[in-house]
């Protein structure tokens, strides 16, 4: 069982959402997201072929999207998801024909807003992990200012699965995490 995660930023802004890799639908993937991404994301989907690719591919943008609403502070109804659009690695630079396996692999995980959301800032930096093989994660951060021109650092996380009194152990270096886009260090336990 997955139990909730807790992110800890100095004068930043940061959001994270988990979801389980193995959710089901009721709708057509293509259905469910007509309702709730915007029109390139789901141009996006559209091609990709496999069902169960283009699910988890889905999947992965809602874990981000979350992510992305929650730093700003906003929720679900205030930030409709259709009102911005997550790109992934190579969908970045405009090749939404890259093979599906490859599209959340790169580096580059960007967020464009509509004019509603022109007020808040377009400096975010995103993390995309698979957690202990059953879900995904998501953290979406806010740049520093001093750090906004310099958009190669990574994001450092270090990852503790804990239990208060009970159970203290990082995981930061091991399978039961694992970065899959983004620019994103695991770090190691240093206590």
């Amino acid at each position: 069982m997955l139990r909730p995660i807790i992110g800890i930023v100095f004068s930043s802004s940061i959001g994270i959402d988990v979801e389980e890799k193995q959710r089901r639908l009721k709708n057509d993937t293509l259905a469910f997201a007509q309702r709730f991404f915007s029109p390139l994301e789901i141009e996006m989907l559209t091609h990709i072929v496999d069902p169960e690719l283009r699910l988890q591919e889905l999947i992965k943008l809602w874990t981000l999207k979350e992510a992305y609403v929650k730093a700003l502070g906003k929720g679900f109804s205030a930030s409709p998801f259709k009102s911005f659009t997550v790109r992934l690695g190579d969908h970045v630079k405009g090749n939404i024909h890259t093979p599906p396996h490859m599209i959340s692999k790169g580096h580059d995980i960007t967020v464009e807003t509509s004019d509603e959301l022109k007020n808040s800032s377009s400096n975010w930096k995103f993390g995309l992990l698979e957690l202990a093989g059953s879900h995904y994660a998501a953290v979406c951060i806010e740049q520093d200012s001093i750090d906004a021109g310099n958009e190669s650092i990574p994001i450092d996380l270090t990852l503790r699965k804990t239990i208060p009194y009970v159970e203290d152990e990082c995981v930061s270096a091991s399978d039961s995490a694992v970065v899959i886009g983004g620019l994103t260090r695991l770090s190691t336990c240093d206590y």
